[in-house]
């Protein structure tokens, strides 16, 4: 790892409390010794430093390997059918089986995070994750496959759960949106890896897919080289000492917090479910449980049965994996375009804008005639619903307090995962009915006008420091 002193620029050192004396341009904050300063008042001037990109760098690979992970199962499912002569109810229960298992991590993983922290919380879950995922490689029969995968999103679940709250409680709040929201290009990133995992080893079998790709779980090492604990965990578990060490080190040293100088987080003074599902946060906490259902549902129904979906068009299976592929490519854009704007526009406008064009790009694709139209509307759906994706993830970690954060975003995952849940095997339904191409992808495209109407009534969070 590089020094402090090392191809970086000087950044004018901020002392807490402020001495006028000696950096009368610089001190911020400028309080009385004798008062309390919040962490998220240090990073309304902490600089953006090298020590940021690094911690960027580790958790979009951890985004990439998440999504690699989630979409193996999807991409390998043929031939796990083929190999345990599975019907299409079956096979959307396996893909829906580590949803399952994330459904009941994600309340789990939550209070854990606040025990233990945010870094030691994606430390474990990836170790187990790749444990288990490795053993799914070596089932003998379907049910002990469906089981594997279930434990496998209990352990994934604790990644999902921490990574967006913890780079948010990392950065500077000016660069809070642009840098969250960059990590769900990640997401197209782990298709990549997944559809090339699959195609490279498929004349191996699905054994060795699967195999391969749980050496994700060794991520954890690169996420316990780069990045540091949450300056806003730290103080709000009485470690003053150590938040303090995390900002010097997010600040390449030109942040310094004397020890004099008392550092608070919102508190917290009953438990932590019982707070988010009461008072002034029950309504923010039902609105946002209701979003996350409705667009992981809209996203998650179309993709899990696209390669199906596609072959009702007249793609063959290879044909379908290279469509996929261009999507992925597409989406890429799509999350650095919300990830720029974002910052200049706030979290509704860009998401409740994005998620209107994914919509209109959902029923072109429902009703495209053509071959071009059906790849053209495809992709702009791609484009934007990855962008509405990326601010929401960063919104909702926005929303609650340190103590509350990671619960709050627990219970966000678990809507997600319960949609993941119901959709494969709902579609499964609809496909094993004969539905048209038509009727099936409109229905599922219902789902995100929903989502869009409820952001309506979400609060702003851009630019507001973290409590």
């Amino acid at each position: 790892m590089n020094s402090p002193s090392q191809d970086v620029e000087v950044i004018p050192q901020l002392t807490y409390p402020p001495d006028s004396s000696q950096h009368p341009s610089t001190s911020i904050g400028r309080a009385p010794r004798d008062t309390s300063l919040s962490v998220g008042q240090i990073f309304e001037s902490l600089p953006l430093t090298r020590e940021h990109l690094k911690c960027c760098f580790a958790l979009f690979f951890v985004f990439v390997m998440e999504a690699w992970e989630m979409m193996i199962i999807v991409y390998t499912s043929p031939l796990i059918a083929r190999e345990f002569k599975l019907s299409s109810v079956a096979v959307g229960n396996l893909m829906g089986a580590m949803f399952v298992g994330m459904g009941i991590g994600s309340v789990i993983w939550g209070p854990i995070s606040d025990r233990i922290g945010r870094k030691k919380t994606i430390i474990s879950s990836f170790m187990l994750y790749g444990i288990l995922s490795l053993a799914s490689a070596f089932s003998p029969d379907y049910s002990t496959l469906y089981a594997l995968r279930l434990m496998c999103g209990v352990a994934a679940a604790g990644v999902f759960v921490v990574v967006f709250p913890y780079f948010t409680e990392l950065l500077p709040v000016r660069s809070r949106g642009p840098f969250t929201t960059y990590l769900v290009a990640g997401w197209p990133v782990g298709v990549f890896f997944a559809l090339g995992a699959t195609i490279w080893l498929t004349p191996m079998g699905w054994r060795w897919v699967l195999g391969m790709s749980s050496l994700a779980g060794l991520w954890a090492l690169v996420v316990a080289w780069l990045v540091p604990e949450s300056p806003y965990w730290l103080v709000g578990v009485g470690r003053p000492e150590q938040a303090r060490a995390s900002i010097l080190r997010l600040s390449r040293g030109a942040t310094v917090i004397s020890p004099q100088q008392n550092l608070h987080v919102e508190k917290v003074t009953r438990g932590a479910w019982r707070n988010i599902f009461s008072g002034r946060v029950l309504p923010m906490t039902l609105l946002q449980i209701a979003i996350n259902f409705t667009l992981s549902w809209g996203y998650w129904g179309l993709q899990t049965w696209l390669p199906t979906l596609l072959q009702q068009r007249g793609l063959s299976l290879p044909q379908s994996y290279g469509f996929i592929a261009l999507s992925a490519a597409c989406s890429i854009p799509g999350g650095m375009s919300a990830s720029y704007l974002t910052g200049k526009f706030g979290r509704k406008k860009v998401m409740i804008a994005y998620i209107a064009m994914a919509v209109a790009a959902g029923y072109a694709f429902a009703n495209s005639q053509t071959m071009t139209a059906l790849y053209a509307s495809n992709f702009s759906l791609a484009f934007f619903s990855l962008g509405a994706w990326g601010v929401w993830d960063t919104w909702i970690a926005e929303m609650y307090s340190t103590q509350l954060r990671t619960v709050g975003y627990s219970w966000a995952v678990f809507a997600q995962r319960l949609a993941n849940m119901v959709a494969p095997s709902a579609i499964g339904l609809l496909i094993a009915q004969g539905y048209s191409f038509n009727v099936t992808t409109t229905f599922i495209n219902l789902f995100n006008a929903a989502a869009a109407m409820m952001a309506l009534f979400m609060p702003e969070t851009e630019g507001k420091d973290l409590a």
